[in-house]
């Protein structure tokens, strides 16, 4: 996405689950923002896809914007639904694995 799409969007109303598409056996995203102090990015997984153990140097936080969905940080799983928000700690290993099709937005805070 370029800049000039950002600014199309900025001072409108967005419904962000609508920002990005699922699409079948994949992951979609769509950054809607992207600052030296962190960005957001909406993110679409197909059913069985998610993101494998890994880890951020900043704190990272997410929403679910519909489905469900389960993430494990640091080796404890949550399950999380429609509505639900977890922050990733800085450094703190973490993955996510869909259960239903689902959309996240995953806003970076950076130092």
């Amino acid at each position: 996405m370029t800049q000039g799409y950002r600014d199309d969007i900025k001072g409108t109303i967005l419904h962000m689950k609508d920002l990005v598409d699922y699409q079948e056996g994949s992951i979609s995203s769509r950054m809607i923002v992207n600052r030296k102090a962190g960005s957001i990015t909406i993110f679409a997984f197909d059913e069985h896809e998610g993101l494998s153990e890994h880890t951020a140097p900043f704190d990272a936080v997410v929403t679910i914007l519909d489905g469900a969905c389960e993430v494990r940080i640091s080796g404890i799983q949550y399950p999380l639904k429609e509505g639900d928000t977890i922050i990733f700690p800085a450094n703190a290993p973490h993955a996510v694995s869909a259960i239903t099709r689902f959309k996240m937005v995953l806003t970076m805070i950076k130092d």
